[in-house]
């Protein structure tokens, strides 16, 4: 083979992304958490998450709907500016509520649900959420990639018997990430995704073939 033809094999082969499966968990502001869990009340870290800096607290909450109520869901730290839940399709059908697909932070023209702590309830009137599938990188990871940060892509999962494709898998790019897709619940279910499982990212990529980052460890994630 010539060095030219290799260095084309080399550059079109295709590059693999760990998954992490992320269940239903709420975002709370500090006001939110003293008025959840009581006056002074700081999130206990339970495990940490893939991400680096966030973690699973060992608080929970119930969420509550017009037609349902989810308990024993989980609280994401450290806390945020705003309150945001973040729960799948079938979540939403179960609790009575038409939460659009959106980023991370996208609230405006949400819908509310009540929060209940063991201290006491918050009314959201805006907040709830189906998490847009995305992927984490790292600058390093999108230069790799020939990627930027809200770029669109597709990746391809090849479980046996439940092989798709994802579209609209938004690119999100900092320093402070790793290199993951996250899906929600309904989305690994439907792939039969499991923790540690990798996809083929379907765009082309300037770079050999090669796992970037280390593998999901957890299938928890924000």
């Amino acid at each position: 083979m010539k060095a030219a033809d290799h260095r084309a094999a080399i550059d079109a082969a295709p590059a693999y992304i760990p998954v992490a499966i992320s269940a239903r968990h709420v975002h709370l502001t500090p006001q939110s958490i003293e008025r959840l869990f009581g006056c002074g009340h700081a999130l206990q870290a339970h495990a940490p998450l893939s991400q680096p800096g966030q973690f699973a607290a060992q608080e929970t909450v119930t969420l509550l709907g017009p037609h349902g109520r989810l308990a024993q869901v989980r609280v994401v730290g450290p806390p945020r500016q705003e309150d945001q839940v973040e729960i799948s399709r079938s979540d939403a059908i179960r609790l009575g509520v038409d939460a659009p697909i959106r980023e991370s932070g996208q609230l405006a023209q949400t819908p509310g649900l009540i929060v209940e702590g063991p201290a006491g309830t918050v009314t959201l009137d805006h907040g709830a959420i189906c998490a847009l599938r995305h992927i984490h990188m790292t600058p390093a990871d999108a230069d790799v990639l020939g990627l930027k940060d809200q770029d669109r892509v597709e990746v391809a999962v090849e479980t046996p018997y439940r092989r798709l494709v994802f579209g609209d898998v938004v690119v999100r790019v900092s320093s402070d990430y790793r290199l993951e897709l996250h899906l929600d619940t309904d989305e690994g279910n439907a792939a039969d995704l499991h923790p540690g499982t990798d996809v083929m990212l379907l765009t082309p990529i300037k770079a050999r073939a090669r796992v970037l980052g280390h593998r999901a460890g957890s299938s928890k994630s924000t």
